[in-house]
Formats: C-alpha cells, structure tokens, sequence
C-alpha cells in the first residue's frame, strides 16, 4: 500500500512538471507570436508607402467636339473622380465628355462673340478660369461639376458660371489681342495681369459689397509696365503682390505690384543653366514654387527665398531627373505638392516636389503632348496630344510625398532659408506642404531616454549597491519594496505632477536646481567627514547598515536649503531672471517644459526597474565568492569592486538595457511633461517630441491609410525595431560577460 502511495505521488508530481513546463513554454511562444504578430501587422501598414504606384490606359480617342473647323484646345478639366471631362477652345466653345469614351454630354459656346487667344487658371482646384480675347477683352469663367444622386445613381452635372457677369471686362483700352494672362481673385480683391505686343497691363478691382444686397461692385485702378523682356509667360501670387514674367531665353523679371503707382523690380534672374528654351513655366500648388521646364529636358523648382540682407530673391531648389526630352507641357495637383510633365516624345512623368522623387513614366502617344490635367490627387490623367487625340489614364499613386529623402533626409521647404529636419504633418490650409521627417522624433526619443538615463542609472545603480552590500538586512526589508511599489506609480500621474508641479518649481527656482548638484554632494560629504569624527561611543550607537537614515534629514534639509537660496541667487547673479540672463549672456532659450524635467520625471519612473534587477544581481553573488576576498585580506571595497560588481555585472547590464528600453517607449510623461515640439536642440533647457508621443497625439486625428497615417505606423516599426535590436545587442554583451567572469 505505501509503494502504491509512493508511486501515484511520484506520477502525479511527474504529470505536475510537465503541465508546468507545457505551460510556461506555451506562454513563451505565445508572447514570440504576439510580438511576431504585431510586427508583420506594422509593415502590412507601412509596406504602401515604398509599394511602386502603377497605371493603365482607360481609353484612346478623338478629342470630343473636333470638327474640321474646330480650333485648338486650350484648357483642359476633370471633375473630381475623373468621369467627365472639359475642354475650351479658341472659338469659344466648351465641350463636356465622358472621358472614358469621349461622348459628348453638352456644348455650350460662350457669350462673348470674340476668339479666346489665351487661358489662366486661379487658385487650383477652384475651377475658375481668365480667359484672355484677341479684342483685349477678358472674361472669367468657372466651371463646376454639380453632383447629385437621383435613384439613388451618383450623377455629375457640368455647369458654367459667371462669377463677374457674361459681359467680358475691359482690360486692354486698345483692342489688342491678350497673349498672356494671369489673374488672382480674393475676397478683397481681383487683380488681371496681361500681356499684348504694347507691354503688360496690370489691372486691380477693388471690391465693395452693398449693405442692402449682396451685389459686389467693382473699383478698377490699372497700371502698365514696360518690360524688355518678350513675354511668353506671366504668373501672379496669391497675395498679388508679386508678378513674375518670363520668356522663351529663361530670363525672369520678378516684380513688386503692392503699389501699382509704384511698381519696382526686386530682380532679374534666368532659370535655365544653358541655351534651352523656357517651354513651361507655372505655379506649383500653393503659389509659392515656381516649376520651369526647357526644350532640353531641364526641370527645376524654384521660390522666393530670404538672403543675408533680408531680401527675397527666386532661387533654384532643386532639380528633377528626366530623360533629357523636351517639356512640351505642365499640369499641377491641387491636392499634393505634384505636378505632371508631357514631352515632345508622348511621354508623361508625375513628380512629387517635396521629395524630389520621379513617381512614375508612361509611354501615352507617339506624338508630343500638348496639355495635361489630373484629378485632384493625380488618381486619373487626361492628355491630348498634337494630332489632337485624349488619352485616358487610370493612375494608383497614394503616397507619392514618401521618399528616404524626405523621411530621414534634411528638405529645403517652401518658405525656409535653407534645408532642414522638420516635423509638421497637418495644418488648416489646403496648399499646405506636409513635413514628414522622422529625424527630430528619433533625436527627441533618444534625448528623452538620455537626461532620464542620466538621472537614473547612477542613482539607482548606487542605491543597489549600498541596500544590497552595507545595508542591513532589517531595513533592506523595507526600502527594497517601498522602491519597487514605486514601479506601480501610474506614469500619466508622474507626467501630471511634472507638469503642472516639478515644471513650474523649476521655473521659479532655477538657480536652487542647480545649486543643488553642487550643495547636495558636498553637504553629504561633509556630513559623513563629521559623522567620521564623532567619539566611537556615539557612532556605536547605531547599527552596521543604518547610517543611510541619519542623511535623510540631511538631504531634506540640504535641498530645502538651496531652494531658500534661489531668489536671493538670482537677484545677486542674474539680475533678477536667470532665463533672460542665459539668453542675453549666451544665446541660450528656456522652455517650462524641458529636458530637464523630463530627466527627473522619467528618471523617477525608470530608477525602480533599475534598481530591482541590480539589487537582485548583487544580492544573489554567492556569499563564497565574497567571504573568500574577505578571508584573503581585501577590504569591504576592494571585495565589492573586484568581485562582487564584476560577478553582478551581466544582471547589472540588462537593468540598465531593461530601463533603457522603458525609457524610449514612455509615452505618457514625455506626452504631459514637455511642450511636444520636434526641435533638434540637445539643450536640457529645451524641449521636444518623442516617436511614442507623437503617436499618442496625432494617431487620433490622422485619416485611415492616408500617409500621415502610415508614417505613424512606421514610426512605431522604428520604435519597435529599435527596441529589438538594443535588446538584441544587450542580450549578446550579456552573455559574454556571463561567460567572462563565471569563473569567479
């Protein structure tokens, strides 16, 4: 009976070990599959944004409305989804088609009895239109593709419009025909620059709106300019302020038409580097990019930049890669920083501006291309060509913005001086240029990660040497768990607290910080001098391994010292302001929230991790080793150095990498704690922002697929692979410190 007892209890613990190890392995392989799970998740999100965009014809065809006495287009549109198309002639007729067989849905020809000899396109995306009569006369026009969904049947119905009346605006008194043309309307205002064999006319209205009625009268001032140039191309900006005219050479005047009584050239500059000939020349979306195409195949972007005397002068950007062909014509996105070349070989290329990147090339005629225009966000493309044939195009090109250049890259921007890491991903405008670098919120991770590292490792790594080899084991029994409950403080309280508390006490007593790295050690070193020259009778008094609780007061009352000393500080040294003082004195700014409070708040949060796991490597050195260096005559120290930290030393270092790894993905402290701004500046009075952070903040706001959104997602893939590859290397050190001081 007892063997029988003996050998069920022996199966039945047999059966327990295999359950236990069963379980333990399949929670092991459980956490590889999650980790594995969310990394192939993160580059099934990130992958479309380096997938290869593609296209494909739609349909070939006679242009709509050509007859044998039909003249040549000169505009071209699309509504928003590329079902119908718009073109207008020089005869003044407006053909609407489907563009996926050319039908024509209506044919309208416009009031004015005279051929249109030039078209300028506003604001992109709006429609409307300045079309230019060889009278002299112009008439704006607006199209509009008015959707509605009878039955139930997304139906698209092309209207034109008058904005100003069907009664053309007299702009060149003398009748001659308008070559070129450029308008801007606003709110305020409407300003018409063109072009005749007698010079520019540049003509401003002025807009008052009746009080009874909404009619909006007119004021017209005008102006003319003699230019030497041949003008073959006028732009205008946005603010109508500055007036660009251009010809066939690559010559460029660039005017300033704030005051049209006082009209001054700012500068005359050519934007081709040889004997092209400038073949297009237009605004890039937004009206601040300029890109200019030559005969020779050169492509350039070009903008107002700032210069040493504060003088804004147009400056070459930056080049775009083609095959040398010439640029027979020009077609903006109005959605993205884009743009669409066609050439004298049939070809088109789609270009993003921003990341200097060449998206795609299609082969679409045999014959040059001599208009283009695209959907909104270049998803279709309408070309005709010169023996006036469309084409139709079908285009996936969802993230055209994202290159490595742009990514990791320093990017000249519209409206900065020079090139530079920049994060801003949104904004309220819609010609607005996205900045997608992840330069500055890998720094600000890694500048986060290191003032909390630097505040943490010494004071945790110390704290685990002393509690783990002097203290005494009463008291080991209380401070080593009350550390490791601090592990459990929730990190959005300690984000709290540092930055509506430690932030603003810091602020205020600015001298007392750091007053007290110099206050604190010397205090503490002084105390344990007089604590050393006490009689022995008193020192006895307390235990081996309590010394540690007579500097509790003593640090209390030591930082509470410097505090007190703050102002009295900064009234005697810094004239009262110890930020405006670092600033005049060295050029160096002040945020609230900075790295400073950063280093202290997640310094706190990181130091029980490091503590808990150091302590456990120091305590578990086997009392042999350490009895054995006391036995052979070395002293407490010199066993501690020799032998028991070298011993620790591989758990010591996965403490450090373990805090590490805390410290690059917190999000919550760095989130509430700093000001979020991705600056590049290794100032500990400056603040930034963190790859998790910034995921925390704009993952909410950010649009489904869109390429804010997946570059999120591959910040977070950096995170993770980051966190996988310094994990990886610690692993590895650890090991071979392991292997190195085993035979200890």
């Amino acid at each position: 009976m007892a063997q029988f007892n003996r050998d069920s209890s022996q199966q039945w613990r047999l059966l327990k070990d295999k359950l236990v190890r069963y379980g333990v392995m399949l929670g092991g392989i459980s956490v590889i599959a999650a980790i594995v799970l969310i990394f192939f998740y993160l580059v099934f999100v990130v992958w479309p944004l380096f997938e290869s965009p593609t296209s494909e014809v739609v349909a070939a065809y006679q242009m709509p409305g050509t007859t044998s006495n039909s003249s040549k287009t000169l505009h071209l549109s699309l509504d928003e989804r590329g079902d119908i198309g718009g073109r207008i002639t020089t005869s003044g007729e407006v053909v609407f088609f489907h563009t996926k067989d050319g039908s024509v849905i209506t044919r309208q020809q416009l009031p004015s009895a005279s051929k249109i000899s030039s078209v300028a396109v506003g604001e992109l995306g709006k429609n409307l239109l300045a079309l230019g009569m060889d009278d002299g006369q112009t008439l704006l026009l607006k199209i509009r593709y008015v959707v509605s969904y009878p039955n139930d049947l997304r139906t698209v119905t092309p209207e034109l419009e008058f904005p100003y009346g069907e009664e053309p605006l007299e702009i060149v008194p003398s009748g001659s025909a308008i070559e070129q043309i450029a308008f801007r309307d606003s709110e305020e205002m409407l300003t018409i620059v063109t072009s005749t064999k007698g010079g520019v006319q540049i003509a401003r209205f002025t807009k008052e709106s009746s009080m009874l009625d909404d009619e909006v009268t007119l004021e017209k001032s005008s102006s003319e300019y003699a230019s030497s140039l041949k003008v073959a191309f006028i732009l205008l900006d946005p603010d109508q302020k500055r007036l660009y005219l251009a010809e066939h050479s690559g010559a460029v005047e660039v005017l300033s038409i704030g005051d049209l009584d006082n009209i001054e050239k700012v500068e005359t500059i050519n934007v081709l580097s040889s004997d092209a000939k400038l073949t297009s020349f237009d605004f890039l979306l937004g009206g601040i990019s300029i890109i200019a195409g030559s005969d020779q195949g050169e492509l350039s972007q070009w903008f107002s930049v700032r210069d040493k005397d504060h003088n804004y002068l147009l400056t070459k950007i930056r080049s775009f890669d083609t095959d040398k062909t010439a640029v027979t014509t020009l077609a903006m996105e109005s959605r993205r920083k884009g743009f669409i070349s066609g050439d004298r070989q049939g070809n088109i290329t789609i270009f993003h501006a921003t990341a200097q990147r060449t998206v795609m090339s299609m082969k679409v005629s045999e014959h040059p291309l001599t208009k283009i225009v695209s959907s909104p966000r270049a998803d279709f493309v309408f070309a005709e060509d010169a023996a006036g044939k469309g084409y139709f195009w079908h285009v996936s090109n969802h993230h055209p913005e994202i290159s490595w250049g742009a990514l990791w890259g320093k990017v000249q921007y519209e409206g900065y001086d020079d090139k530079r890491y920049i994060w801003q991903s949104s904004s309220a405008s819609n010609d607005f240029e996205p900045k997608f670098s992840l330069m500055p919120l890998a720094f600000g991770t890694l500048k986060a990660a290191f003032y909390a590292m630097l505040f943490a490792v010494p004071m945790s790594i110390l704290g685990a040497i002393y509690t783990a080899y002097f203290m005494a084991p009463r008291m080991r029994q209380w401070v080593k768990p009350t550390i490791e409950i601090m592990e459990a403080l929730p990190t959005v309280i300690l984000g709290f607290l540092a930055g509506l508390w430690l932030a603003p006490l810091m602020e205020s007593h600015l001298p007392g910080v750091f007053s007290v790295l110099l206050i604190l050690p010397i205090g503490i070193l002084i105390t344990s001098f007089l604590w050393w020259k006490l009689p022995s009778s008193i020192r006895r008094r307390v235990p081996d391994g309590w010394e540690a609780v007579i500097l509790i007061p003593v640090i209390i009352g030591l930082v509470w010292f410097s505090f007190t000393l703050s102002l009295p500080m900064e009234e005697a040294f810094f004239g009262g302001d110890m930020r405006s003082w670092m600033y005049n004195e060295f050029g160096i700014g002040f945020d609230q929230r900075n790295s400073l409070v950063i280093g202290l708040a997640m310094g706190f949060a990181v130091i029980p991790t490091i503590f808990s796991i150091t302590e456990d490597a120091i305590f578990s050195v086997p009392k042999h080793l350490t009895l054995g260096s006391l036995a052979l005559g070395a002293t407490p120290w010199q066993t501690l150095i020799r032998v028991v930290i070298l011993t620790a030393s591989p758990g010591i270092f996965s403490a450090v990498m373990i805090g590490l790894g805390r410290a690059v993905g917190e999000t919550m402290i760095v989130l509430m704690a700093t000001g979020n701004t991705p600056v590049m500046d290794f100032s500990v009075f400056e603040g930034m922002r963190t790859l998790a952070a910034n995921i925390a903040v704009e993952m909410p706001e950010s649009e489904v697929d869109s390429s804010h959104y997946r570059i999120l997602f591959l910040a977070a893939l950096v995170l993770l692979s980051f966190t996988f590859v310094v994990n990886t290397l610690a692993e590895i050190v650890r090991h071979r410190l392991r292997k190195k001081y085993s035979s200890l």
